[in-house]
């Protein structure tokens, strides 16, 4: 079964499959896999490349790249829960590269239901780098990761034990908000408050600014384009602006060109 969902993976387009057991997936902020699939029992986790448009010097053109994975990984994502359920007769659930997660306070929309960093170092597909993205054995950094949930029995692989990051730190020079200093962690909120300007804290801070200033400096607001930004960012979702630790990696630059 395990290798007809490999082959169901890649003739969608899928870059890599790996298969953990449920056991096995261990995560430090997100939920266990039961609360997301009562007697779930293992993981498929897909990779998928990205594409060079991470390298360009406008966000606008990187940020749709990134979409059009997102959008190309949901589809081959479902087609792979639905042959796992006809053809094992047990459930499976999907698990996107991104939204919709949890927005709360608590939260602040940096945790998801499934950590897909750590279902895909369980599933064989990695190891963490310096830059705290997992870093895959063919396509270096340049990757994104989707999973299914599932209650079938699947034998897991075996996990990645070569050293894959270089350790030549220039995910962290090169990171415009510091948010990599302090090794084996990423300063979340450094690192959103650059990459993503126009989030939930850029709305906040906007209509709370709004809510106390004059008509006259009200209709300048609507005239800026902080505005617009943040007008486009209600209808698309989470918009990054920086992609700089994927772009500086030498070892997702040489995978991505190999």
């Amino acid at each position: 079964m395990k290798e007809k969902i490999r082959t169901i993976a890649l003739e969608a387009g899928v870059d890599d499959v790996g298969f953990a057991a449920a056991a096995d997936y261990r995560s430090p902020l997100s939920p266990p896999l039961e609360k997301l699939l009562p007697g779930a029992r293992s993981l498929v986790v897909l990779t998928y490349r990205e594409l060079s448009t991470c390298e360009s010097p406008s966000p606008q053109i990187a940020m749709n790249g990134r979409l059009d994975l997102m959008e190309f990984s949901r589809s081959c994502n479902y087609k792979v829960a639905r042959f796992i359920e006809r053809e094992t007769g047990t459930r499976a659930a999907t698990v996107p590269v991104s939204y919709p997660m949890e927005m709360s306070l608590e939260t602040k929309g940096s945790v998801g239901e499934l950590s897909l960093r750590h279902a895909a170092v369980a599933a064989g597909l990695g190891r963490v780098g310096r830059h705290n993205l997992v870093i895959h054995p063919r396509f270096g950094t340049r990757v994104i990761f989707t999973a299914v949930v599932t209650e079938a029995e699947l034998s897991p692989d075996p996990p990645v034990e070569e050293e894959l990051c270089t350790r030549c730190g220039l995910c962290v020079e090169n990171c415009p908000a510091s948010a990599l200093d302090e090794e084996g962690r990423t300063d979340l909120g450094k690192c959103l408050k650059n990459s993503q300007p126009y989030g939930i804290a850029g709305a906040i801070r906007f209509w709370k600014k709004f809510g106390g200033v004059g008509p006259d400096e009200r209709k300048a607001m609507l005239h800026d384009p902080h505005y617009w930004r943040l007008y486009q960012a209600g209808f698309i979702g989470f918009q990054y602006f920086c992609f700089n630790c994927l772009a500086s990696c030498p070892v997702g630059r040489q995978k991505a060109t190999a």
